[in-house]
C-alpha cells in the first residue's frame, strides 16, 4: 500500500474543489437536521486535534478560503460530507510538505462544512422560533374564531326565535286582517244591494211623476180650495226653508266635529312622536288614544244616526212631495172643471200654475240641496273612514312599541338576573377568599336619623363614596373642620336599609352553622347606635324582625328541608347575659340565680375543654325544634335583661347579651355527623359619663361595660400584632369570645354607628376599633365533622364555639 500510494502524484486543492463544484446543483440536497447532527457532533473532537496540529500555513489557507466569496455560498450533499469525513489522506513517506498541505487542505474543507452546518444549525434554530410563533398566533386565533363563532351562534339562535315569534305575530295580524276584509266585502255587498234598490225605486218615483204631470192636465176641479191650499203651501215652503237652515246648521256642526277629530288626530300624532321610547308615558298616551278613539267612534254613530235621520227625512220630504203632487194634480182637475165651467177663474189658474211651476222649482232646488248634502255626508263619511285608518295605524304603532318595550323590560329583567347572578358570585368568592385568609369580617350599619338628633341644620356628617372600588363598601366621616377620615369594610348598609337586605348578607354565615362550622355574629358600637334593633329587632312590627329571630327561622326550615335527604338535626339553646362582669342566665325559672339587694346568687363558671369547646356551668338550656318555641324563650329573655334609662337612649341595654344554638345532625343513610354553633350577641354600648350622666348603679354599669370593651380592644390590639400572649381572661366577655377570636370559627362583627351630629367622636372610634378588627386573622375556620360511625347520642353540654 505503501508503494502504491508512493507511485501516485499527489491531489492538489484545485482538484478536489473543480471535484466539488462540478456536481451538479440538481443532485445536491440539503441534511436535515437529525440525520447529519449526530455525525457531526461524533467528528468534531479530531477535526479539532487536527486544527491544532496544523501549521500557521493552514489557518492562513482557511482564513483566504472563509474571505472568498464561494465559502460562504457553499452547499454540502450527504454524499459529499461522507467522502469528505471518510476520506483517508494518501501521503507520501518523505514529502512532508505535500502531506501538510493535503492535511490543511482536508482541514480547510472540513471547517468550512462545519461552518455551513452551523449557519445551517441557526437558519433552523430561526425557523423553528418562527414556526412556533406562527402556530401560537395561529392557536389563539382559533380560540378567538371559535369564541366568536359560538357568540355568533347564540346571536343567531336569539334572532331565529325572535323572528320565529315576529313570524307568529304577523300570522295572527295576517288572520284577523282577513277576517276584517272578509267583513269589508260582505257590508259593501250589502250597500251594493242597497243601492241598485234605491235606483229601482227611484226609477219607479219618476215613473210616477211622470204619470202625475200627465194628471196635471186633467186638474179643473176645486178651484174655489186653491187660494187656501195655496197659504198652506206658502207654510210648508216655510217650514222646508226653516229645515234647511237647521240642516245647514247640522252640517256646520259636522264639520266642526270633524275638524275637531283632526285636531285631536294630528295632536295623538304629534303626542305619539314626541313620546316615543318613554315607556313611562305610553301609559298615559293609550288613554288618550283610547279616549279620542272613543270620541271618534262616538261621532261616527251620531253621524251614522244623523245619517239614517237624514234618509228619514228625505223619505218624509219624498211623501209630502208626492202628496204636494196629488194635491197638485187634484188641483188642476178642480182647474180643468172650473175652466169648463167658468171662464173667469183662468186667469187665477194661470196664476197657480205659475206658482205650482215655481214650487216645482223650489222642490227641484231643495232637491239638489238635498244630493249636496248627500255628497256632503258621503265625504264625512270618507274622512271618517280616514280617520278610522289613522287610528288603527296609530293602535298598530302603539302595539309595535308596546312589544318594543315588553323585549326591551325583558332584556332588562334578563340583565338584572344576571347582575343579581354575578353579585352573589363575587360574595361567594369574597366570602371563601376571607375564609381562607382567615380575617374577621366587619359590617357597618347608619341608622336613621331621629328627632331627636341635633342634625336638622347642621350638615350631614355620614357620606357614602360612589366610585366602583368604594361603592357599598366604603364610609366617610366629615368632622366639624371639614376633615373627612375614609373607612372600607367588607359591606356598608346606608341608613335607607331594611333588616331583610342586612339578613339576606349574612345569610350564607348563618348556613354554615347547619354545615357544621362554629358560627359567630356580634354587633358592637356605642349606646343608641341601633345594635339591639340590629340583632332584636321589634318583632310586633311587620318586617322588622332582627338578625336573631330570621337566623333560627332560616335554620329551622332548612334543616325541614334537609330531612329529604336523610339529615336529622337536635337543637339545644340558651341565653345568658354579662352584667357588671356577672354572668346571668336569662332562661333560669329560679329568681335566687339573679343578684337580689347586692348578695350574689349562683355562681356561673366559664370552661374550655380539649376540643376546644367552651361552656358554661349550671346554665340552662333548652331542647329546641320549632320557631314558636324560639320566640318564647326570646321574649322570656327580653324581659330578665337588665335594661336602663340614660340621657343618651331611654332603653339602654346595661348588659352583654349571648344567645346560643348548639347544632348536631345526623345523616341516616351515610352515618355522617356534623356539629355546629352559632352564636349572636348583642354587646353593650359605650358611653362617655359626660354625657350619658349616670350615676349611682347607672355609673356602676357604665364603668363595667366601658371596661369589658377596653378588654376587647386590648384582645383586638394583641391579636392584630400578633403577640405572643392575647389577654382574653382580663374580662369574662373576652373569656367567652375566645373561641370566636382566636379559634377556627367564623366570625362576623356589625359596627353601628349614629348619624348625629355630636356622637362623630364616638362613630370615629367605633370605625378605627372595626377596622382593627377587620385586619385580624384569627385562623382558617374548621368543619367540625364526626368520623362515619354508628350514631351516638351528643353531649348535652352547651358548646360556645
Amino acid at each position: 500500500m505503501a508503494s502504491r500510494n508512493q507511485n501516485r502524484p499527489p491531489r492538489s486543492p484545485s482538484s478536489k474543489k473543480e471535484g466539488v463544484e462540478g456536481i451538479p446543483l440538481d443532485k445536491r440536497r440539503r441534511i436535515g437536521m437529525g440525520r447529519t447532527g449526530g455525525a457531526t457532533n461524533v467528528e468534531r473532537k479530531p477535526f479539532g486535534s487536527v486544527n491544532r496540529k496544523l501549521d500557521v500555513t493552514a489557518t492562513s489557507d482557511v482564513g483566504s478560503c472563509a474571505e472568498g466569496s464561494d465559502c460562504g455560498n457553499v452547499e454540502f450533499t450527504k454524499e459529499e460530507v461522507d467522502a469528505m469525513v471518510n476520506e483517508r489522506l494518501k501521503m507520501k513517506k518523505f514529502d512532508h510538505k505535500g502531506n501538510l498541505e493535503l492535511v490543511s487542505e482536508l482541514n480547510a474543507r472540513l471547517k468550512v462544512c462545519i461552518k455551513w452546518f452551523q449557519k445551517r444549525d441557526e437558519s433552523h434554530v430561526e425557523e423553528e422560533g418562527k414556526l412556533q410563533i406562527a402556530l401560537d398566533a395561529l392557536e389563539k386565533k382559533c380560540t378567538e374564531t371559535e369564541a366568536e363563532m359560538k357568540n355568533k351562534e347564540e346571536r343567531f339562535s336569539a334572532t331565529i326565535s325572535e323572528l320565529r315569534q315576529d313570524n307568529a305575530c304577523l300570522q295572527e295580524r295576517l288572520s284577523k286582517e282577513e277576517s276584517e276584509k272578509l267583513d269589508a266585502i260582505a257590508c259593501h255587498r250589502k250597500e251594493n244591494e242597497a243601492r241598485i234598490a234605491l235606483e229601482a225605486l227611484q226609477a219607479s218615483l219618476s215613473k210616477d211623476l211622470e204619470k202625475a204631470q200627465q194628471d196635471i192636465l186633467a186638474a179643473n176641479q176645486r178651484a174655489s180650495s186653491v187660494d187656501d191650499m195655496y197659504k198652506r203651501l206658502q207654510e210648508y215652503n216655510l217650514s222646508l226653508q226653516q229645515y234647511n237652515s237647521k240642516l245647514h246648521a247640522e252640517l256646520e256642526v259636522a264639520r266642526e266635529s270633524l275638524k275637531r277629530v283632526e285636531k285631536e288626530k294630528s295632536t295623538i300624532v304629534e303626542n305619539h312622536s314626541t313620546l316615543r321610547g318613554r315607556y313611562s308615558s305610553l301609559q298615559d298616551q293609550l288613554n288618550l288614544a283610547r279616549t279620542a278613539q272613543d270620541e271618534a267612534l262616538n261621532q261616527k254613530d251620531t253621524l251614522a244616526n244623523e245619517v239614517k235621520c237624514l234618509r228619514g227625512e228625505l223619505q218624509q220630504v219624498r211623501e209630502d212631495r208626492d202628496r204636494q203632487v196629488a194635491q197638485v194634480q187634484a188641483l188642476t182637475s178642480d182647474v180643468v172643471k172650473y175652466k169648463e165651467s167658468t171662464g173667469e177663474s183662468c186667469a187665477k189658474l194661470e196664476y197657480l200654475m205659475e206658482k205650482t211651476k215655481s214650487l216645482e222649482e223650489t222642490c227641484s232646488s231643495q232637491r239638489e240641496q238635498i244630493c249636496l248634502l248627500e255628497h256632503q255626508l258621503t265625504a264625512a263619511n270618507e274622512k271618517l273612514k280616514m280617520s278610522d285608518l289613522s287610528s288603527i295605524e296609530t293602535r298598530t304603532e302603539f302595539e309595535k312599541q308596546k312589544r318594543t318595550v315588553r323585549e326591551l323590560q325583558e332584556r332588562l329583567a334578563e340583565t338584572e338576573n344576571q347582575l343579581v347572578e354575578g353579585e352573589k358570585l363575587r360574595k361567594k368568592l369574597h366570602n371563601t377568599i376571607l375564609e381562607l385568609k382567615g380575617n374577621i369580617r366587619v359590617f357597618c350599619r347608619v341608622r336613621p336619623v331621629l328627632p331627636d338628633d341635633g342634625a336638622g341644620s347642621e350638615p350631614p356628617v355620614i357620606s357614602y363614596p360612589t366610585s366602583t372600588e368604594a361603592l357599598g363598601r366604603g364610609i366617610d366621616v366629615i368632622q366639624s373642620a371639614g376633615q373627612k377620615y375614609p373607612f372600607t369594610f367588607d359591606k356598608v348598609f346606608n341608613h335607607d336599609a331594611s333588616q331583610q337586605e342586612v339578613f339576606v348578607e349574612i345569610s350564607q354565615l348563618v348556613q354554615s352553622a347547619l354545615d357544621g362550622y362554629k358560627v359567630c355574629i356580634f354587633a358592637y358600637g356605642q349606646t343608641g347606635s341601633g345594635k339591639t334593633y340590629t340583632m332584636m329587632g321589634r318583632p310586633e312590627a311587620a318586617g322588622q324582625k332582627g338578625l336573631i329571630p330570621r337566623s333560627l327561622e332560616q335554620i329551622f326550615q332548612t334543616s325541614q328541608s334537609l330531612m329529604a335527604q336523610g339529615w336529622k338535626y337536635k337543637m339545644q339553646a340558651s341565653m345568658l347575659e354579662i352584667y357588671n362582669e356577672t354572668i346571668r342566665d336569662l332562661l333560669s325559672t329560679n329568681k335566687s340565680s339573679s343578684t337580689e339587694n347586692g348578695a350574689p346568687g349562683k355562681q356561673y363558671t366559664i370552661k374550655h375543654d380539649a376540643n376546644g369547646n367552651t361552656y358554661v356551668t349550671d346554665l340552662t338550656i333548652v331542647d329546641v325544634c320549632r320557631m314558636e318555641e324560639i320566640s318564647s324563650l326570646l321574649r322570656q329573655a327580653a324581659q330578665s335583661r337588665s335594661v336602663g334609662k340614660t340621657q343618651m337612649n331611654e332603653q339602654s341595654s346595661r348588659s352583654h347579651f349571648v344567645f346560643t344554638l348548639r347544632i348536631s345532625g345526623v345523616n341516616e343513610g351515610t352515618e355522617q355527623q356534623v356539629q355546629g354553633v352559632l352564636n349572636l350577641i348583642d354587646l353593650a354600648g359605650s358611653e362617655r359619663l359626660s354625657r350619658s350622666g349616670a350615676t349611682g348603679d347607672r355609673l356602676k354599669e357604665t364603668q363595667a361595660i366601658n371596661r369589658s370593651l377596653s378588654c376587647l380592644s386590648d384582645v383586638i390590639f394583641a391579636l392584630a400584632k400578633k403577640e405572643d400572649h392575647v389577654p382574653f381572661r382580663n374580662s369574662k366577655l373576652t373569656y367567652l369570645l375566645q373561641p370566636c377570636l382566636g379559634g377556627d370559627s367564623k366570625t362576623l362583627m356589625f359596627v353601628n354607628i349614629s348619624p348625629d351630629p355630636a356622637s362623630v367622636g364616638e362613630s370615629l372610634c367605633s370605625l378605627r376599633f372595626a377596622a382593627r378588627v377587620n385586619a385580624c386573622e384569627i385562623g382558617i375556620p374548621r368543619r367540625q365533622m364526626l368520623a362515619q360511625t354508628p350514631a351516638r347520642p351528643a353531649d348535652s353540654r352547651l358548646s360556645y364555639g
